[in-house]
């Protein structure tokens, strides 16, 4: 079995991990990174702490306009599939490299597998809300993290190759996690910022900074490249409360969230995360397409005209936390199921 899997940002690189490990034990994988996520902090160390294969491929395509570096994904990624004619093409999540890795393959006719389907946040306007639909109409198997996911794609009449399989980014945290020591440190917020929504628009972008200067807690945030372009192109002061420093790798990500009071994020990623971890997590956006982090009560939705250090001080902790409910390996239950498809 030969397998092309398409990866481009940070938590597709950590979902890939444990999935690649377990596709080379017996079959043929060939990783192309996009380059959407061209920091090396964003991406090699990544790959060095996960023990990731070096991807055969690296289109290094990171261009910042929406459809420039999508048309040109597509492109590279059409000429990889037509030379190497896999019998399945795998895609992450979300992003762009998502999109163009779905429509080059399904105009070559060539099955996708779409891991972590069915996600919606139903706001058209988010870039990923169209990425995710769009992917899950083409997709042949699509891999549900939780069955919220599954009645999402059967409302827009998806029922085939539709399966629960788990979330393969919580197979990696409970990994790393409990190899990471707890240490007796200042109490701080771990905040990361970087999606369009918040960072594109000059004004809604101080309403963020200024929510977050506000709180009573010292926070430390690793700070996107393409964040940190914006704050200084609109001359935003950072308040002193927000202290900076560079992109972090994986392990040095979850041991600060592990030793945080609270996670402050607009990232989907993190927003789990932060669950997993017992963190109470404030999500900078309108709304989530983790709606079950929501419902347990440990996420809340901050939009920018809200007072932050106000609902911070009234959070109830909840009662509900978070167990690991499976045994199963997410990751063997997905290749498992993709050998099926191919045989």
């Amino acid at each position: 079995m030969k397998i092309v899997t398409i990866i481009g940002n940070r938590p597709q690189f950590i979902k890939t991990a444990l999935v690649s490990k377990e596709i080379r034990k017996h079959d043929k994988e060939i990783l192309v990174q996009t380059g959407q996520h061209y920091d090396e902090n964003l991406s090699d160390v990544f790959f060095n702490e996960l023990n990731i294969p070096e991807p055969e491929i690296n289109l290094g395509i990171t261009e910042t306009n929406q459809g420039q570096q999508t048309g040109h994904m597509i492109q590279g990624i059409e000429d990889i599939l037509m030379k190497e004619r896999p019998d399945c093409m795998i895609v992450y999540g979300d992003t762009n490299s998502t999109l163009a890795g779905s429509i080059a393959g399904s105009k070559l006719h060539i099955p996708i597998v779409h891991i972590e389907a069915g996600l919606r946040s139903f706001n058209k306007k988010m870039p990923e809300e169209i990425n995710r639909i769009l992917t899950d109409h083409v997709s042949t198997l699509l891999f549900c993290p939780n069955n919220k996911a599954i009645q999402n794609l059967n409302n827009e009449g998806i029922f085939e190759g539709v399966l629960n399989c788990g979330d393969v980014m919580e197979e990696v945290f409970e990994f790393v996690y409990k190899n990471i020591p707890k240490k007796q440190t200042d109490p701080y917020a771990y905040m990361t910022m970087h999606r369009a929504e918040n960072t594109d628009d000059s004004i809604i972008l101080e309403k963020r900074i200024k929510q977050v200067g506000e709180i009573d807690l010292d926070v430390i945030w690793p700070i996107h490249p393409r964040t940190k372009k914006q704050l200084i192109k609109f001359n935003i002061i950072i308040p002193s409360n927000i202290k900076l420093i560079e992109p972090q790798g994986y392990y040095n990500n979850i041991e600060l969230i592990k030793n945080s009071k609270m996670v402050i994020t607009d990232s989907g990623g993190l927003q789990k995360e932060a669950y997993w971890a017992g963190k109470p997590c404030f999500t900078l956006r309108n709304e989530t397409e983790w709606l079950n982090t929501v419902a347990i009560g440990w996420n809340t939705i901050i939009s920018p005209g809200d007072n932050l250090c106000k609902i911070i001080k009234k959070f109830p902790i909840p009662k509900k936390i978070y167990i690991r409910k499976s045994n199963i390996s997410e990751s063997k239950l997905i290749v498992g199921k993709i050998r099926d498809l191919i045989q």
